[in-house]
């Protein structure tokens, strides 16, 4: 009976002894291997196997001992992980990595959108993000009937995506990208803004259209948007065609053009603002947020013409009437033949 009593004593003592170990290398035990201050982004793509994820894990080198982590997910009957973007650091233990891919504990990307010319643009850029593809992106972009259930057309639903940056998940899906980008549209056109937008006789959209052709006539300094939006309202104001090239040039579709010649004025295309009056039925970018301020806030003046400054400094020459605007456009046509630009 001594004897009996004896091993299971030290059956026990192994049993505490195992569990002791056991929870020393699942909670205790530091399983990451990154240096300290440091840390490791991996991303899991959706539908991955917990095999594949092993295999993931392998690969990146980051875990001191994967065999116990498997060991890990094997006693405690984990089947598979969720798909993103997750943050490893020092000092994680084998339940804490566990715990965060099992529950999807993942990390935001900081996705900074830039002006996009064409729907097309966004959606590589989008994808060069997130894990979602440019043809799924595009094909959302595209869709007359998504377009119309945010209250967009298909000309105008990349504009939706306000140029800045933004916290998105790695493996978010078109539905819920669309979602969030609509919370942040419509969070920007507050009624600060709807009420300037009001102010100056435009609604968002023909905000957008306007802000666009602002950016594209002036995308390098932001100092000069609100002067050259107050042109474009005058002209507005009085029925007087815009007459913008960056608009005709998108008519064309040859955006390696740098000038625009006479014969181009005669093509027939609703962006031709050389033709057809007031602004075209779209925007020919999706402008930034300072393009859009630059409308809803435009200087106070009497411009009418304008056109790039002859030192090409980046600048325009601004005029208020036909002859000092054809003056300074003579030397502007002379600076380009001087510097052999012809098209």
């Amino acid at each position: 009976m001594n004897r009996l009593f004896r091993l299971l004593g030290l059956l026990g003592i192994i049993i505490v002894l195992l569990l002791s170990y056991i929870y020393y290398v699942w909670y205790v035990q530091e399983i990451v291997d990154i240096p300290e201050g440091e840390k490791i982004e991996l991303y899991i793509p959706t539908n991955t196997t917990l095999l594949e994820f092993f295999n993931i894990l392998d690969e990146a080198d980051v875990i001191l001992n994967l065999d116990d982590f498997e060991l890990y997910a094997v006693l405690n009957r984990i089947k598979k992980v969720k798909s993103g973007r997750y943050i490893l650091y020092p000092g994680m233990t084998c339940h804490k990595v566990a715990k965060m891919f099992v529950s999807g504990l993942q990390t935001p990307l900081k996705v900074a959108i830039t002006p996009s010319r064409l729907p097309q643009d966004l959606a590589l850029k989008l994808s060069n993000k997130l894990e979602l593809d440019s043809l799924t992106i595009i094909n959302a972009l595209l869709s007359d009937s998504l377009a119309s259930v945010y209250g967009f057309s298909k000309l105008d639903f990349y504009t939706l995506f306000i140029p800045d940056s933004y916290e998105i998940y790695w493996n978010i899906s078109i539905e819920n990208l669309l979602k969030k980008m609509k919370i942040e549209y419509d969070r920007f056109w507050n009624e600060d803004r709807l009420n300037k937008a009001n102010t100056i006789g435009l609604n968002p959209k023909e905000v957008v259209v306007l802000a666009s052709i602002v950016y594209a006539e002036q995308s390098q300094f932001s100092d000069e948007r609100p002067r050259i939006a107050g042109l474009y309202l005058n002209r507005l104001r009085i029925g007087m065609l815009l007459q913008s090239d960056p608009t005709l040039i998108f008519g064309i579709g040859d955006f390696s053009r740098n000038r625009v010649l006479n014969k181009d004025k005669e093509i027939n295309s609703p962006f031709n603002t050389y033709k057809y009056a007031g602004l075209p039925p779209g925007p020919i970018y999706s402008p930034d947020k300072k393009s859009i301020e630059a409308v809803l806030n435009p200087e106070n003046n009497n411009y009418l013409y304008m056109c790039a400054k002859s030192d090409f400094s980046g600048y325009h020459a601004f005029a208020e009437n036909l002859s000092q605007h054809n003056i300074n456009a003579r030397k502007y046509q002379r600076a380009l033949n001087k510097a052999r630009v012809y098209k």
